[in-house]
């Protein structure tokens, strides 16, 4: 599973988490129910933004929705998953954009890809996922050789960029793609009007996938000696930040100007989880939702934050017995004192916990707080031991869930960029 909006589901209201889920499950099974199951391989995070853009415009359809079997990645459960238009046209894109994806990766001859009978045959599977993505998007009207020209472009661009050159030539393929992927949910919805800026957002969303990539891989490359956008131009990570809030920020101006039948999700993706995406590449956020000090940002906040740091705060969760503390020395539950009961055994044998593990880590679960896949027992969450994992606001988290939530027009007073 790959891409850059990659939400920690404690941040969505249990309503936005199950569409999330219908639409990520959806994009999966519309892999497998056109292309074979080999091809849910490609299935991403950001590809199911389509499917949610196309949804958001439509606004609920009769049949939009059905009910598919257990799956290892849903904890064995059946849910209700999104098809039609919207899971074909993000499946369609996926493929061409994973085809790139190998086919990048052969052009830098990265790990077995650098031996020609694996790379030869790597061809051979990209190859294929263009014709299928073609053979999608003909029947939805979409003309994804749009995508393949882009990605053709891409490798001559990178090998002709040096230093000096501007980082947005580099990143114009991608976001040309993008465009074009997002202005045709729109086409699919029957709203001409949001073409324009949806084509906006979808380009500036490809810029940003293409920055945030560079940045994440640049010491691998630097290691490695792969090629790599800020690198060969010599972009410093200042300016390609700025970059990145410039886009973040014109994302948001060209959502406002879309129109949508329920924009809640897309909202909460585009304009919340995107900002946490930057942050995250350029390590400038940390978790709050933990026991540490809550929005600690920054470099010290991500070395700090986190449930060690609770013992240093002042406060309830400071040092210290608190009064009618049942756990402090000499308390019913403290030292010396008889131990609660033990829960019952709720271990799962060792096929059934690697299920249940494989469905917490594909849904992000394992970001949060959760019960062991075997044991049953309460852990941590990841994001307690990373820094720059995932950030929360709980103000947004009001802000944009169910009920009478100020989606679009956000002003809790929180950094969230609306």
């Amino acid at each position: 599973m790959f891409g850059i909006v990659r939400p920690c589901t404690h941040r969505l209201s249990e309503g936005l988490k199950v569409e999330w889920m219908a639409h990520l499950c959806g994009l999966c099974l519309a892999l497998r129910a056109d292309h074979g199951q080999f091809a849910r391989v490609v299935t991403n995070y950001d590809g199911l933004i389509v499917s949610v853009l196309t949804e958001a415009q439509t606004g609920p359809i009769d049949g939009i929705r059905r009910t598919a079997g257990p799956c290892p990645l849903r904890g064995m459960r059946s849910a209700p998953v999104a098809q039609g238009e919207g899971a074909r046209l993000a499946a369609a894109v996926s493929l061409v954009l994973a085809s790139a994806k190998v086919r990048d990766h052969v052009a830098d001859r990265d790990g077995l890809l650098a031996r020609r009978p694996v790379a030869a045959a790597a061809r051979r599977v990209a190859r294929s996922w263009d014709r299928a993505g073609e053979r999608t998007g003909r029947a939805l009207g979409f003309d994804t050789a749009l995508l393949v020209d882009a990605v053709d472009r891409q490798t001559g661009i990178e090998t002709l960029a040096g230093l000096g050159t501007p980082l947005l030539v580099v990143t114009e393929p991608t976001e040309t793609a993008t465009a074009a992927a997002f202005a045709h949910t729109a086409v699919l919805a029957g709203r001409p009007g949001n073409v324009e800026p949806l084509s906006e957002a979808g380009r500036l969303f490809g810029r940003l996938a293409h920055l945030l990539d560079a940045v994440e891989d640049r010491e691998a490359d630097a290691a490695s000696g792969a090629w790599n956008p800020l690198t060969a131009t010599g972009t410093s990570l200042t300016e390609a930040r700025r970059l990145a809030d410039d886009a973040l920020h014109g994302i948001r101006l060209a959502l406002r100007d879309a129109e949508f039948a329920n924009g809640r999700l897309v909202h909460v993706l585009l304009a919340h989880e995107l900002r946490v995406s930057v942050d995250r590449a350029f390590g400038t956020t940390s978790c709050s939702h933990g026991a540490g000090a809550h929005g600690a940002t920054g470099a010290a906040g991500s070395a700090g934050a986190g449930s060690a740091g609770a013992a240093h705060q002042p406060g309830p969760y400071g040092p210290g017995p608190l009064p009618g503390n049942p756990y402090a020395p000499g308390g019913p539950g403290g030292p010396g004192a008889p131990l609660p009961p033990e829960p019952p055994n709720r271990r799962r044998g060792l096929l059934a916990g690697c299920a249940v593990w494989m469905g917490l880590a594909c849904t992000c679960q394992l970001c949060c707080g959760h019960e062991d896949p075997w044991s049953g027992e309460r852990r941590e969450g990841l994001c307690n031991d990373v820094g720059n994992w995932c950030d929360c606001c709980d103000c947004c988290s009001n802000c944009c869930g169910e009920g009478d939530g100020c989606c679009g027009d956000c002003d809790c007073g929180c950094d969230c960029g609306c």
